[in-house]
C-alpha cells in the first residue's frame, strides 16, 4: 500500500468479511457462489475497491480457494470461528501492521453494497465525534458494515478474549456512530444468507437494479 505524503489524508483500508460458515447454504463459501457469471465477492470487491486505499478478505481455512482475487487473506487470530468481530480484530491487525489508521468492514454475501459506504461513514463518525461508525436503514443496523479505528484494537481484542461475540453491542459501547443509508427502491444492503436469496439477487442483477 502506497502511504500518502505528509498533511495527505489516507483513505481507510477495506476489509471483506467472509469468515463465516455459511450453515443456511449448506456450508461452503458464500462468496464464492455464481452471480450474473462471476463470484459473488466479486461485485463486492468491484464495489468496495474504489472507496479505500487497499483491500483484503478475512477468511478461514485453506485461502488458496481465494487466490484468483489478489488479495491479502486475513485468517481469524481467535479459534472456533468466534464471529465478524473477530474479522475486524484481522482486519485491525493488518491495518497496524500496513501503516493505517482505520478500516471499512463489508460483508462478503452483500454485491450491491453502497458506492458511497465509506464517505457516509466517514460523515457519521466526524458529525458525532465518534470513533466508530455503523450503518444503518430504517430496518435497523448493519454492524458489519463499519468504520474502524486501528487504536481501538487491542480493546477488541480483550473483549474477544473474555467472549464478545455481538458486534453492534461492542461497537454501540464504544459510542459508535450511525451512519443512514437509504433503502428505497432498492436496499443496498440485501445479503445472500439462503439459496432463496441468491435466487433474488441473481433476479435482481438480471433486472438491473442494482
Amino acid at each position: 500500500m502506497q502511504l500518502p505524503e505528509r498533511g495527505e489524508k489516507l483513505a481507510p483500508l477495506g476489509v471483506i468479511l467472509a469468515g463465516g460458515q455459511a450453515t443456511r447454504m449448506g456450508g461452503g463459501d458464500k462468496a464464492l457462489l455464481d452471480l450474473g457469471g462471476t463470484p459473488m465477492l466479486a461485485h463486492v470487491i468491484r464495489r468496495l475497491r474504489p472507496q479505500v486505499a487497499g483491500l483484503a478478505l478475512n477468511a478461514n481455512d485453506d485461502p488458496a480457494r481465494f487466490a484468483g482475487f489478489g488479495l491479502p487473506v486475513l485468517p481469524d487470530s481467535l479459534p472456533g470461528f468466534p464471529g465478524p468481530l473477530a474479522g475486524v480484530l484481522a482486519g485491525l491487525d493488518w491495518a497496524a501492521r500496513e501503516g493505517a489508521s482505520h478500516i471499512v468492514t463489508a460483508a462478503a454475501d452483500t454485491p450491491f453494497l453502497p458506492t458511497g459506504l465509506v464517505s457516509t461513514l466517514g460523515a457519521a463518525a466526524k458529525r458525532e465525534h465518534a470513533p466508530i461508525a455503523l450503518a444503518a436503514t430504517s430496518s435497523g443496523l448493519h454492524p458489519t458494515f463499519g468504520l474502524w479505528p486501528v487504536s481501538l484494537r487491542d480493546d477488541l481484542r480483550l473483549a474477544l478474549e473474555a467472549g464478545a461475540r455481538k458486534v453492534a453491542a461492542w461497537a454501540l459501547g464504544q459510542g459508535a456512530a450511525r451512519a443512514d443509508f437509504p433503502d428505497t427502491p432498492q436496499d443496498p444492503f440485501f445479503n445472500v444468507n439462503t439459496p432463496e436469496d441468491l435466487a433474488l439477487a441473481r433476479a435482481r442483477l438480471a433486472g438491473g437494479r442494482a
